[in-house]
């Protein structure tokens, strides 16, 4: 299908959604009304409230489902596509072989106070994610996972120490959008820290990241959320390999 779309709900094109959110108001017809009111100044007209469930004495959680009367057109939307073939372990290790004639070192981390490892330990942990194993099992890459609340300058220190070909940095922790501004100054120190053609790769992910923003953010590579080991290994694989793609 080409041109403007609209979502699906019972039938092709009528537009139905179903949102959530919650307001700081006690749970009350008033609270419910303006629930109502405010899914119809997202688009959504008429809007219904099908739940409604006080979160402690002064918020509320709605659920709000109705007819969304937007559209969007996919030609429009700019996205990240994947410009590297996927590889399995074996054709990686192989890669690595034939164009680094050594191990390629990746260094990875949680950085500022984010303490959550799931993600960074699914990429890098032999165990992996998805049923992919994750790049410690890939004999031809050496893996340092430095772990949580990693500081910006020991990172950068490990990655010296280490003579990293890449670093990668997961952020869960999003409020008051902690991960763009870890990402920022970990992106200056390691500008800072090495010459340009010296600086190894600069790789994030987690769940609030626009991978578009790369750019912006000083980075090289923004995976999102259900990315597998073997897309990132593939990628490093792909640039270390050719610094010039």
């Amino acid at each position: 299908m080409t041109g403007p779309i609209r979502p699906y709900g019972d039938t092709t094109g009528d537009g139905m959604v179903q949102v959530s959110f919650t307001l700081p108001i006690r749970h009350s017809a008033r609270a419910e009304g303006a629930a109502t009111r405010l899914a119809g100044s997202m688009g959504i007209d008429p809007a219904l409230v099908v739940h409604a469930r006080p979160l402690g004495p002064g918020h509320t959680f709605f659920v709000v489902y109705g007819r969304c009367n937007h559209l969007v057109d996919p030609a429009d939307v700019e996205v990240v596509e994947r410009d590297f073939p996927l590889l399995t372990p074996k054709e990686a290790n192989s890669a690595i072989k034939a164009t680094l004639q050594r191990r390629l070192v990746v260094v990875g981390a949680c950085i500022g106070t984010d303490a959550h490892t799931v993600g960074i330990d699914a990429i890098l942990n032999i165990k992996g994610f998805a049923g992919e194993k994750g790049l410690e099992y890939y004999r031809e890459i050496d893996v340092h996972n430095l772990g949580a609340q990693v500081s910006v300058p020991a990172l950068v220190d490990a990655a010296v120490t280490h003579h990293a070909d890449a670093v990668l940095v997961s952020q869960v922790v999003t409020q008051r959008d902690a991960h763009l501004l870890n990402t920022r100054e970990m992106s200056a120190a390691f500008r800072e820290a090495f010459a340009v053609d010296q600086r190894p790769l600069l790789v994030v992910g987690g769940p609030r990241f626009d991978p578009t923003m790369a750019g912006a953010l000083g980075v090289d590579r923004i995976f999102g959320r259900g990315t597998t080991p073997g897309e990132v290994a593939s990628f490093l694989v792909h640039r270390v390999g050719d610094p010039a793609a």
